[in-house]
C-alpha cells in the first residue's frame, strides 16, 4: 500500500497537473480481484507536491563499493557499474527540482510507486495465477516528468532501490560511451514502441526499441537478455507520446497523455453504447430469445456467463444466444462448431465488452471482435490492435487482445459482428 509520503505526493491537488496515465494491457478495467493500493490495471501520474527528481552529477571510479559514500549513504542515489571485481564506476544523483519521479517493477517495497506483475493471457478468473519465476524486474523503469509545460515525460530503464542505488553487476550489458559517460542495460531489458502518427485511428506500429539505463535508444539485442547491446539509434529518444507501448518482459504498458486521454470515450459513454444495443433487442436467430450485453461491471468478472449472453460464431460473425448443437468435437466442444446460418465452421465463443476507454482509438460502436477471446470494441480499435506486434517471451512478438492479452488469431485477427433485431 502507499506510504503516507507516497499518498500525498502521487494524490492529486486542488487543481492538478496530470502528465498521463500507464494502462497495463490485458486488463479489462481492473484487476480480476479489484485494484488495491499501488497493485492496479493503470495508473494515473500527477505532478507531485513536491519534486523528487534526480539527475547525474559526481562521478567516482573506485576499487570496492565499499569505499563509496554514495553506495553507503541511503541518502544519495547513485547508479553503480560492476566493471570487474576491482573496478566500479559509480554515478552519483543529486536532486533536480525540475522533475517528478516515478517508479515501476515488481517489488512491493517504497521506492515503487506502480507494482506490476506478470500478465497472464487469457482474462484470469478470481486470484492472479502464481507466477513460478517472473521475468519482471523488481525494480523494472522509471518515468522522469518535466514537472514545467508541456510536461515531458521520459522513461529510463532501471529503478533505483530502498538505498537510492542501482546495481549493474559485472554480467549485465554496460559501456563507456564517447563522451565518457557510463550506461547499460537491465538483464531483460525495457522496450518500447512509440506508434506512427500517434494513438488515433489512423497509426501504425512503430519499430520496438530497447532504452537503456541512461535513457538513449537501441536496437534490440538478439535475444532479449543478450550481454551485447543492439545499435544506438541516434535519430530516437526515450520521450513517451500518446499510445506509445512500453514492454517490461511479462507485461506491457500502454502509455496516455492527458490530452490523449481527454479524447477516449468515458465510462459513461461505453455503457451508453452498451445501452443502446440492447435497447435494439438484438435476438438468437435461432432460439428467438432476446440477447443482452452484461454490466460493464459483470463484463469484467469473466467467469459470470448470463442466460441473456450474447454468443458468436468467429469465423462468421453470426451472433447468437447459447445453445448445445452443432458439435463438430468432442474433446474441445465449443473450437468447432457449425453456424446454423451459414454453416460455417469455427469457434463458438462469449462476446464481452471491452471496459477499458483508455485502449479505444476512437468512440465508434462496438462493432468488432477479437479472435479469439470475443471481446468487442470499436473496428477501428480492433484493426488498431491486431497491427500492432507485442512482445512474447525472451524473443517473439505476436498481436493481441488489450482486454485480456490473448494472442490473436494469425489468419483472422477480428470479426465483424452480425446480430439479428427482433422480428416483431
Amino acid at each position: 500500500m502507499f506510504s503516507s509520503s507516497q499518498e500525498e505526493h502521487c494524490a492529486p491537488s486542488k487543481d492538478p497537473v496530470k502528465y498521463g496515465e500507464l494502462v497495463v494491457l490485458g486488463y479489462n478495467g481492473s484487476l480480476p480481484n479489484g485494484d488495491r493500493g499501488r497493485r492496479k490495471s493503470r495508473f494515473a501520474l500527477y505532478k507531485r507536491t513536491k519534486a523528487n527528481g534526480v539527475k547525474p552529477s559526481a562521478v567516482h571510479i573506485l576499487n570496492t563499493p565499499q569505499d563509496s559514500k554514495a553506495v553507503n549513504s541511503k541518502g544519495q542515489h547513485s547508479i553503480s557499474y560492476t566493471l570487474s571485481r576491482n573496478q566500479t564506476v559509480v554515478v552519483e544523483y543529486s536532486y533536480d527540482k525540475d522533475t517528478d519521479m516515478f517508479q515501476i517493477g515488481r517489488s512491493t517495497e517504497s521506492p515503487i510507486d506502480f507494482v506490476v506483475t506478470d500478465t497472464i493471457a487469457g482474462g484470469q478468473e478470481g486470484e492472479e495465477t502464481p507466477i513460478t519465476q517472473s521475468t519482471i524486474s523488481r525494480f523494472a523503469c522509471r518515468v522522469v516528468c518535466e514537472r514545467n509545460p508541456p510536461y515531458t515525460a521520459r522513461i529510463f530503464a532501471a529503478g533505483f532501490d530502498s538505498s537510492k542505488n542501482i546495481f549493474l553487476g559485472e554480467k549485465a550489458a554496460k559501456w563507456k560511451n564517447p563522451d565518457g559517460q557510463m550506461d547499460g542495460l537491465t538483464t531483460n531489458g525495457v522496450l518500447v514502441m512509440h506508434p506512427k502518427g500517434g494513438f488515433t485511428e489512423e497509426s501504425k506500429p512503430g519499430v520496438w526499441r530497447e532504452i537503456s539505463v541512461c535513457g538513449d535508444v537501441y536496437t534490440l539485442r538478439e535475444t532479449r537478455s543478450a550481454q551485447t547491446p543492439g545499435k544506438l539509434v541516434e535519430n530516437e529518444s526515450n520521450v513517451l507520446l500518446d499510445g506509445s507501448l512500453v514492454d517490461l518482459c511479462g507485461a506491457t504498458l500502454l502509455w496516455r497523455t492527458a490530452e490523449g486521454l481527454f479524447h477516449t470515450p468515458t465510462q459513461k459513454h461505453l455503457e451508453a453504447l452498451r445501452q443502446e444495443i440492447n435497447a435494439a433487442r438484438p435476438q438468437c436467430p435461432v432460439g428467438l430469445n432476446t440477447l443482452a450485453f452484461p454490466s460493464m461491471q459483470r463484463s469484467r468478472a469473466l467467469s459470470c456467463l448470463e442466460d441473456k449472453q450474447p454468443w458468436v460464431y468467429l469465423a462468421c460473425g453470426h451472433v447468437h444466444g447459447y445453445h448445445n448443437w452443432g458439435h463438430r468435437s468432442e474433446q474441445e466442444p465449443n473450437t468447432q462448431r457449425e453456424c446454423p446460418m451459414c454453416r460455417v465452421v469455427g469457434p463458438y465463443v462469449p462476446l464481452w465488452l471491452g471496459c477499458e476507454p483508455a485502449f479505444y482509438v476512437d468512440t465508434g460502436a462496438p462493432t468488432h471482435a477479437f479472435v479469439p477471446c470475443g471481446h468487442v470494441c470499436s473496428e477501428k480499435s480492433v484493426k488498431y490492435w491486431s497491427e500492432i506486434p507485442l512482445p512474447h517471451g525472451t524473443h517473439a512478438f505476436h498481436a493481441a487482445c488489450p482486454f485480456c492479452a490473448t494472442q490473436l488469431s494469425l489468419t483472422q485477427g477480428c470479426s465483424k459482428l452480425i446480430f439479428q433485431g427482433p422480428v416483431d
